[in-house]
């Protein structure tokens, strides 16, 4: 899905993205420091050309724990360079401060008490450098991240939500649909390009409906899908089965993906108004994480005007709250076109609940300048 921009009257500057990964910078502002004592490691680590599950997976193997035991506040760009904070449970920090792994350096180390969740972060850093532009860019530049600071960035899910073969969405659909068929389809079979010779012939025997053979062949460093594939040649292509067999960090990424999904849409139908307030609308309460309904809007425009409150998208979940009126009219369009219930998003083994998402961030410390391009900074 192509998604609009807010400054799509505005010409755009041309020129490259992330020729090299250097050129994409993205650092977490945590939501706390650790205090240095408690049950979790907490590890500042930066990662080049990874995405943060592909990190936490290769961390975890390196240190013999699961996954699951590794907390994260978001997810980060794999083709850049990125820094964050991660939780770990059972290890020492002399176990961690030991890793010597490519493509992740281990920064600081420290202890806390609780494990890091997704949203434990204050907002995130981003130093951009667009190449192959002329010195012109800038003034273009500078009025379009002006725009941006008054109204506000619009708050879509980005292409590493949806994963290395952008399916991570349809994943979490086929799990809400309990389609066991479609998810095995899309996760193990429809080889591409990339994939190695062996997984490609793998995927192929997918496809073909041969999940027996394609199990024999099935690379072994892709553990989660051949656990998968393993349990379907045992018990069938069952929803229940694949619900089993997945682990639930995976689970909740693939149903979080496909929440995303729909989130976007609706960003995209409310983007030219997305600083305006509508009768109806859930409001996002900046700085608090708490929303409320919003009888007047002419009432609470003015705070929308200074950032306290935005317009908010939902989440879909067993536990969202809908809009009213007119956007509630929107957002239950979506999922009847989906022909869902908030209830379907409720899985075994998830705990993916829903929620309210602000439709635009706040833009703090705007800087462009030129440096071998042009480089633009800000903080979300």
């Amino acid at each position: 899905m192509k998604l609009p921009y807010l400054t799509a009257d505005l010409p755009g500057i041309g020129g490259q993205l992330k020729s090299t990964p250097e050129d994409f910078i993205v650092e977490e502002v945590p939501l706390y420091a650790p205090g240095g004592e408690g049950q979790h490691v907490y590890v500042w680590i930066e990662k080049r050309g990874l995405s943060t599950f592909s990190a936490v997976k290769i961390i975890a193997r390196a240190l013999g724990v699961s996954p699951a035991a590794i907390g994260y506040a978001g997810l980060k760009d794999a083709h850049a360079v990125t820094r964050q904070m991660l939780s770990i449970d059972g290890v020492s920090e002399a176990d961690v401060e030991r890793l010597a792994l490519e493509n992740i350096n281990i920064l600081q180390v420290s202890r806390h008490r609780n494990k890091i969740k997704i949203g434990h972060l204050a907002g995130n850093r981003f130093v951009i450098r667009v190449r192959n532009v002329g010195p012109e860019a800038q003034a273009v530049a500078e009025q379009i991240l002006s725009i941006l600071t008054r109204r506000g960035a619009p708050n879509y899910f980005g292409e590493q939500r949806f994963g290395m073969r952008n399916n991570s969405h349809r994943l979490g659909e086929a799990l809400v649909r309990r389609d066991g068929q479609a998810f095995v389809q899309e996760y193990l079979g429809r080889p591409q390009p990339g994939d190695s010779e062996q997984l490609y012939e793998a995927r192929r025997l997918v496809d073909e409906g041969r999940l027996a053979e394609a199990l024999q062949i099935w690379p072994p460093p892709l553990r989660d899908e051949y656990r998968v594939l393993r349990a379907v040649v045992s018990k069938g292509a069952e929803a229940a089965v694949i619900l089993k067999a997945l682990p639930p960090q995976l689970k909740n990424l693939f149903i979080s993906a496909y929440q995303s999904h729909l989130f976007n849409q609706l960003l995209a139908q409310r983007i030219a108004t997305l600083d305006r307030l509508e009768d109806g609308d859930v409001a996002y309460i900046h700085g608090k994480g708490a929303s409320f309904l919003v009888e007047s809007a002419q009432t609470e425009q003015p705070r929308a005007d200074r950032f306290e409150i935005s317009p908010s998208g939902p989440l879909f979940g067993p536990k969202t709250l809908l809009a009213e009126k007119a956007p509630g009219r929107r957002e239950r369009e979506v999922l009847a076109r989906q022909g869902l219930t908030l209830d379907d998003f409720k899985l075994p083994g998830s705990k993916v609940r829903g929620g309210r998402r602000p439709y635009r961030l706040k833009i703090k410390q705007p800087q462009v300048w030129w440096d071998e391009g042009l480089v633009v900074s800000f903080e979300l």
